[in-house]
This record gives structure tokens, C-alpha cells and sequence, in this order.
């Protein structure tokens, strides 16, 4: 297969969605890159294991993208050969009773994943100006003492919210914390397909809601807030990959080589050292064990 390099999909500059592709043609079959993937997961669950006994970093995997971009389904293929207890996954809905007492990050900074262990947002904090923005009146609901109608959601109030936004992943950037952003590119007919198929194949209606076809018909608004969201928010501390994702086991490749290959890049990461005691009495050890 090809070399791709990642960095093409890293946002460094500002860009503009509709310049970004959709679909990567690899000029290879699905099975072969299916197998690639099956490589670099086990690479990536031999680091994590490594990363959990080095318990300095931690590492946060942010997905976004509109219905049907495949993120249940990336989660399931890339994470499959981690251990489990190296890895959690949270699926953010509407928010809860609760969390609408506290600010909209709350329910994200407490679900942040410890030292050693990996995170993955199935949803984001991103919904909070992506999904609001589409539906303003959904803020209504955070009961914010200076917001009192749809009237006072204001350009200043987003970008008040995106400033709010690289606070947060400065902040957990810079205490441990490495943090990969990822926009599941998917195309318009491609999402028709993909709702098509739910409505088509028995066991999968279940996935299928009256709503998606509203949101459809928003994809616009949707991918002018996707633009400025990921415009507004890709630092070197918490860059955004565009991930082309009209091919499933493409875009599933993809995530994993960039988590990869940027996971290797810390020299630091290693297995910690036995202290010099255990060390030196190591044979010590496994004559007692053996001779038991």
C-alpha cells in the first residue's frame, strides 16, 4: 500500500470543508487495508500498555462528524486490541438534568481520562458549538444570567465559547494530557447511502430516526460551523485532523496511523525501570518462585 503521510490531514492553516475530500482512493482493496489496520492496532495496544505502566500521559481521541460519519464503528475497529482496562469511551447525548446545572464542559473535564489510559469522545465538547449554533435555542437551556433569549446569542458569544474552548484543551494539553481532534469527513450522497441502508436492512433500523432527515436538511449550516469550529480551534496542543470518510476502513486507517506515529514521537514514553534493589535480586526471585 502506499505511504501516506497524516500530515495532509492536520489542520495547520485555515481551510475551507469543501476543499477537503471526502473519499482517498489508495488503489487497494478494503480486505488489504483492513489488514493494515489490524497491524497498527496492535502497535497501538502494545503502547498503550507501555503508556499505562509509564502513568504520565494521558490521551484524549475526540471524534465529530455528521450522522452516519462512522464513529461507533472506527471505535470499535481501532480500539479493538486494547486492554481494557487502558481505555474508556464516552457517547455525550442531550445533556442530563444534572449537567445542565453546570457549565457545558463539566460533563467533559469529569470524564478525562486518567494517567496511562486513553479517552474517546464520541461526540465532543465541539457539540456545544456546533449543534447550539444550528439550534440556538438549545442554549436556553444552560440558564446562563446573560443570556435571556435567542436575541442575546451573539457572534461575541461564540467566539467567547471558542476562546472558552482552547482554555480547556490548553489546560489538560499542558498537565499530561495529548489530545487528538478528529472531523470524520463525510459527503452529503454518501450519508444518503448510508441512511438508505438503515432503512433497507431489518437489523439495522434500529439505527435510523425521523430526525436524521431534519438535520439533513441543515447539512449547510452544519458544515459552516464545522468550518469555523475547526478553523477557530486547531492549535499545535490540540490540532484537528479533516479525515476523509466516505470509505469506512479508509478512515479508520487513518486515525490509527496518525495516533501512531504521533504517540511514537515521545522518546519519553517507556516502561518504567525496577528499582535497583528488585533488579539486582532478580534471579533471587525466580530461583524462590521455581524451587516452590
Amino acid at each position: 500500500m502506499q505511504d501516506i503521510s497524516t500530515q495532509q490531514f492536520k489542520v495547520e492553516n485555515l481551510i475551507q470543508l469543501k476543499n477537503c475530500p471526502t473519499n482517498l482512493n489508495l488503489d487497494i482493496d478494503d480486505k488489504k487495508v483492513e489488514k493494515q489496520l489490524k497491524k497498527l492496532r496492535k502497535k497501538l495496544g502494545k503502547l498503550q500498555d507501555t503508556m499505562y505502566a509509564h502513568g504520565k500521559y494521558s490521551v484524549l481521541v475526540c471524534l465529530q462528524g455528521m450522522d452516519t460519519a462512522g464513529k461507533d464503528s472506527l471505535i470499535r475497529e481501532v480500539f479493538k486490541d486494547f486492554n481494557v482496562r487502558g481505555v474508556e469511551v464516552h457517547s455525550f447525548k442531550v445533556p442530563t438534568e444534572l449537567e445542565l446545572k453546570h457549565d457545558y464542559i463539566w460533563r467533559h473535564y469529569i470524564a478525562l481520562p486518567a494517567r496511562g489510559k486513553f479517552g474517546i469522545f464520541n461526540r465532543t465538547h465541539y457539540e456545544n458549538v456546533l449543534v447550539t449554533r444550528v439550534h440556538p435555542e438549545y442554549i436556553l437551556y444552560e440558564n446562563i444570567p446573560t443570556v435571556n433569549s435567542v436575541d442575546d446569542i451573539d457572534d461575541a458569544f461564540w467566539d467567547s465559547r471558542f476562546e472558552q474552548i482552547n482554555n480547556f484543551e490548553k489546560q489538560i494539553a499542558e498537565n499530561g494530557t495529548i489530545v487528538f481532534k478528529f472531523f470524520l469527513n463525510l459527503s452529503k450522497e454518501e450519508q444518503k447511502n448510508r441512511l438508505l441502508r438503515r432503512l433497507y436492512k431489518q437489523e439495522k433500523n434500529w439505527k435510523f430516526s425521523s430526525g436524521d432527515l431534519k438535520e439533513r436538511k441543515l447539512w449547510d449550516n452544519y458544515q459552516a460551523c464545522y468550518e469555523e469550529a475547526i478553523n477557530s480551534t486547531s492549535k499545535p496542543h490540540a490540532p484537528w485532523y479533516t479525515i476523509p470518510a466516505d470509505n469506512k476502513p479508509i478512515a479508520r486507517y487513518l486515525v490509527a496511523k496518525v495516533l501512531y506515529e504521533a504517540l511514537s514521537s515521545y522518546t519519553d514514553i517507556k516502561e518504567p525501570e525496577l528499582d535497583k534493589k528488585t533488579k539486582a535480586n532478580i534471579n533471587l526471585y525466580k530461583e524462590q518462585l521455581e524451587n516452590e
